[in-house]
């Protein structure tokens, strides 16, 4: 009588393998580098408010505060195209994940772009209730849609400051949960937004 073969040692889970980067379907490159461009330019805008907003009144705050009404403006123009675009070009289909995590990434997506139209829109009526209009990069004068009024321009003031921090609370869940799935679920989400490799 033979003695049977010892069973097969169970191999060790692995890890998920990274998708392929060929493999990954992308947005188009407009859509990556209006995602990119707006990206960079409202982590930068909101920075610089924080910094300016406690600033000593003076000929350089000022300037600063104009500085910052040019990026609100051109925040909305870009938000305006990235939106046009979107709705007049299909996105890839959602990467594979659980439906409730699939539900959370398109209402951040959905609160976000509103959040791109509200902040500045805000600011906007804000500057104009002060009575200091916005002449963008200094040349383009925009209209006032709303009138000079000291307790309009407080209120203003406080739903522009708390849609921003919103904003920026949601900017921080968008960038923690793409590392999240880069770094721990490896499903290639963010190579999305990426040019391929060639």
């Amino acid at each position: 009588m033979t003695a049977s073969a010892p069973a097969p040692a169970s191999a060790p889970e692995s890890t998920p393998e990274p998708a392929p980067s060929a493999a990954v379907p992308r947005y188009s490159p407009v859509a990556m580098a209006l995602h990119w461009l707006l990206a960079l330019l409202i982590i930068a805008t909101f920075a610089f408010g924080v910094y300016m907003a406690d600033l000593p009144f003076s000929p350089s705050r000022i300037k600063l505060y104009s500085w910052h009404k040019w990026a609100g403006v051109t925040i909305l123009l870009l938000s305006t195209l990235r939106l046009l675009w979107r709705l007049s070009h299909r996105p890839p289909a959602d990467a594979p994940m659980p439906a409730w995590q699939a539900r959370a990434a398109h209402a951040t997506h959905l609160l976000l772009y509103v959040l791109f139209f509200a902040v500045p829109l805000a600011g906007w009526a804000y500057s104009s209730a002060a009575g200091f209009p916005i002449v963008w990069f200094g040349v383009l004068q925009l209209p006032d849609f709303v009138p000079v009024d000291k307790t309009l321009a407080d209120t203003l003031k406080e739903a522009h400051k708390l849609l921003a921090f919103a904003m920026a609370g949601l900017v921080l869940m968008h960038i923690a949960a793409a590392l999240k799935h880069q770094l721990l679920d490896r499903d290639g989400l963010l190579l999305r937004m990426m040019p391929a490799r060639r």
